[in-house]
């Protein structure tokens, strides 16, 4: 009996592991919409001044996208858990450190 109980509380740790995804959401407060990209997953179009709740990876990438070309948002990490992200004030941030041209 004891060993089916060491084994049983070995398989347990063994498979027990980190929490992997982490639900937030993306706010979209302009009044234009938002494409994006999250490679493998969905490439979502957000309306304006709307919410989506999200569930992806850790170390999942998200992209926007600038003149047609692909830039990265950011990276999901634990600590966004229950945030809500202002999607156009990251975008407007992203920008300014990319040293992109106003549209």
């Amino acid at each position: 009996m004891q060993i089916v109980i060491a084994t049983f509380l070995s398989l347990m740790l063994i498979t027990s592991s980190p929490k992997d995804y982490t639900s937030f959401t993306l706010r979209n407060n302009s009044a234009k919409s938002i494409p994006l990209n999250i490679p493998s997953v969905m490439n979502p179009n957000l309306s304006p001044f709307s919410n989506s709740g999200v569930s992806l990876k850790i170390g999942q990438e998200i992209f926007f996208y600038e003149n047609k070309k692909k830039q990265l948002l950011l990276t999901v990490t634990s600590d966004l858990e229950g945030d809500t992200l202002i999607v156009n004030e990251l975008i407007k941030q992203r920008r300014e450190e990319l040293k992109l041209e106003d549209q």
